[in-house]
């Protein structure tokens, strides 16, 4: 519960003598304090948003400017923030165009859309590819600290990896809301800690939080794991593959998104099927046997599933991609498949956590053999070409693999919520694109006002 968000909308539409005994009685549903105590706090926070609402009759209109934030009037979930579809991936763009207009000098930035950042730097004579990622928690794992903590830890290095980097630190930011139970913050830990330990890759760092300080009242839990990885040799970027590749893919078994589906769906044996290492175990069996740099491109199944992945790797390349359903279903945990089956969640609109490889034929038998090796399944699953389009062949027939408006519903009430493409969305759009120039105007006049401040 956002008391400060309730202060700011309410404030403006009722008196405050209703708000003050509204966010008073709000107050004494989730913390044990008298109401006297209760009815200060609720003053208090007036007080502070009346305050900072007065900056709009400031004189100094830089002032204002600096402060406000520019407004779409588009709401994170009508556009479907978060819920890896068409809509995510915009967004994401413009946050990449904004990082663009810095001008930075990585040689893979968020434009690229893939799934780590890169930097190129030199120690002594030898170029080293830096790589870093980071990932959020799984936000339905709040009540599940450890599971959240061993797949958020897990998917930030299985970034790193399919960079082609070897992962040499992990880092946490750990958010709990003012009314958490400290334990949270332990389990959390020894979550990302068991994968640590796993891969012998040591949590080095982190930040520990309340959610919103004293303006958030409950106890969910919001948290990031970083990684760091290194290698010797240019990354395995998606703009890398080329016509007449091979597309492999190893079993996946899901990670946050398939123990949310289990949990929420009290399908509990399924969550078993996600305690694993195996995709960064494969990723390290190509590095290990020296067939990185042969390699032009990894990815992970995250994102929107599949077709997630298919649509962003050929708005990248401009090329096409050829699956072949029966292969992939083949290698969909037989557990985790028959869940989303029963469930009917479509398996290509989901992360399940696979590897996915794009390399040349004589390469592909390499990655094959190294991977085997460690005990994990692949097998080839399609080819890249000339078309530009990714499809799915099924049943012998060919039809276009595109992502859905958000990823396929794997809860209740993201069923509810649906997947169809708002009708609005083109003017949803436009809005959304305005207002991220905006952000690079303001950016832009503050950095050159600090500048000609020195």
């Amino acid at each position: 519960m956002d008391i400060e968000g309730f202060v700011r909308k309410s404030i403006k539409e009722e008196d405050e003598k209703s708000v003050k005994k509204s966010l008073q009685d709000k107050i004494l549903e989730y913390k044990n304090i008298k109401p006297q105590k209760a009815d200060e706090m609720a003053q208090a926070v007036i007080d502070e948003v009346k305050n900072t609402l007065k900056i709009e009759q400031h004189p100094d209109e830089a002032l204002r400017d600096l402060i406000n934030y520019p407004q779409s009037q588009v709401n994170m979930g009508e556009i479907g923030v978060g819920s890896r579809g068409e809509g995510d991936f915009f967004v994401h763009q413009k946050i990449a165009d904004i990082v663009a207009s810095t001008h930075s000098s990585a040689l893979i930035t968020p434009s690229a859309q893939d799934d780590g950042g890169v930097v190129k730097t030199n120690v002594g004579k030898e170029e080293v590819y830096i790589t870093t990622a980071v990932d959020g928690i799984h936000s339905r794992l709040s009540e599940y600290p450890f599971l959240g903590g061993f797949h958020v830890a897990r998917a930030s290095l299985r970034d790193v990896c399919v960079m082609g980097a070897h992962p040499i630190a992990v880092i946490s930011d750990l958010h709990l809301a003012d009314d958490g139970d400290v334990g949270k913050l332990f389990d959390f830990t020894a979550g990302v800690c068991a994968v640590s330990e796993l891969l012998n890759v040591p949590l080095v760092a982190g930040s520990t939080l309340r959610v919103g300080g004293d303006m958030v009242l409950g106890d969910r839990l919001v948290s990031a794991v970083g990684a760091v990885g290194v290698s010797p040799y240019p990354p395995t970027a998606r703009k890398r593959a080329e016509v007449g590749d091979v597309i492999l893919m190893t079993e996946g078994s899901g990670g946050g998104t398939i123990t949310t589906t289990a949990l929420y769906h009290g399908m509990f044996d399924v969550v078993w099927e996600t305690m694993d290492i195996n995709f960064i175990k494969s990723s390290e069996a190509i590095f290990n046997t020296g067939i990185l740099k042969e390699v032009h491109a990894m990815t992970d199944v995250t994102n929107g599933g599949l077709r997630g992945d298919a649509h962003e790797i050929s708005r990248t390349t401009g090329l096409g991609l050829a699956f072949h359903e029966d292969e992939i279903r083949k290698l969909i945990n037989p557990s985790v498949l028959n869940m989303l089956e029963e469930l009917d969640i479509d398996p290509l609109g989901v992360s399940v956590d696979s590897l996915m490889i794009i390399a040349p034929e004589d390469v592909a038998s390499k990655v094959e053999t190294a991977i085997s090796s460690v005990g994990v399944r692949i097998s080839r699953i399609g080819e890249v070409d000339d078309s530009g389009v990714s499809r799915l062949i099924k049943d012998g027939r060919e039809e276009e693999l595109k992502p859905l408006f958000r990823e396929a519903a794997y809860t209740k009430i993201k069923k509810i919520v649906g997947d169809t493409q708002p009708h609005d969305f083109e003017l949803m759009k436009e809005k959304v694109e305005q207002t991220a120039q905006e952000a690079i105007k303001k950016k832009d006049d503050i950095v050159k006002m600090i500048k000609n401040r020195r």
